[in-house]
């Protein structure tokens, strides 16, 4: 599936992968809605693309429902294809000091990583379904962001590898079963990338990060996850997987 000509809209796209994204895929021609809780940055991306800013909770059923139809009435017509990049990356250990338990951070992570994700996938696939099919069948693709912590999970950080392992284990269940009406589902796992929740670590601890990854020995841009997005859209035998991009990255325990 071409993007040049088709509406997009991304989550998270006020910022970080998000934006990257939604910058890339502008620029390929599609029309894009940029979702996103913080609607000043979503309306920022989406001035600087001739796109639409839209305001929700991705894990708001109610709120991202509206959200579709807000899209489908500024754009014309409903995306075919999806990205979801919204999400969080807070920390704690299962149980921290004094014997203090974190599943508020646990219930928090899940929310908006996962259910986000899949309140977010269920209305795109649902509005697909509803559209006249493409060549060979196709009808829209879906992409979730799931992360290389999802096979790495580090100490403190159980919550967000749960968050990110679900994204990529409901991949292919997902695909097979939106397969007969010609959609497809893809995951992106990146690593460690210029993105304003890695800027916000100490100097220290990035410097330790980066030092991890093999080659290229730095951190990744958006560009490049916006770049793996565009080609899932154009590759139409990509489906039902979860694909590393990440440098050849392993990241330590702690």
């Amino acid at each position: 599936m071409q993007v040049d000509g088709n509406v997009a809209l991304v989550t998270g796209g006020g910022s970080g992968l998000g934006a990257a994204t939604a910058r890339h895929l502008a620029a390929q021609g599609a029309k894009v809605a940029v979702l996103d809780f913080n609607i000043e940055g979503a309306q920022t991306v989406a001035k600087e693309i001739g796109g639409v800013a839209v305001q929700a909770d991705v894990s708001d059923e109610a709120a991202i429902s509206a959200a579709f139809d807000e899209a489908v009435e500024k754009l014309g017509k409903a995306p075919r294809i999806v990205v979801s990049c919204a999400g969080v990356g807070m920390a704690a250990r299962i149980v921290g000091r004094e014997g203090k338990l974190s599943f508020d951070v646990f219930e928090k992570t899940l929310k908006v990583n996962l259910f986000g994700t899949y309140n977010v996938m269920s209305h795109a696939a649902r509005r697909m379904a509803e559209m006249e099919p493409l060549n060979h069948g196709e009808r829209g693709v879906v992409i979730n962001t799931a992360s290389v912590a999802w096979q790495d999970g580090q100490l403190g950080q159980a919550a967000y590898p749960a968050s990110k392992g679900a994204i990529a284990s409901m991949c292919l269940p997902a695909a097979r079963e939106f397969a007969q009406t010609g959609i497809r589902v893809m995951a992106i796992a990146p690593g460690l990338f210029h993105t304003p929740m890695m800027e916000g670590l100490p100097e220290d601890v990035a410097a330790k990060i980066t030092a991890n990854i093999p080659f290229p020995s730095r951190l990744g841009e958006p560009h490049e996850f916006a770049l793996l997005a565009e080609q899932i859209v154009e590759n139409p035998f990509l489906n039902g997987t979860t694909i590393r991009l990440d440098g050849a990255v392993r990241l330590p325990p702690r």
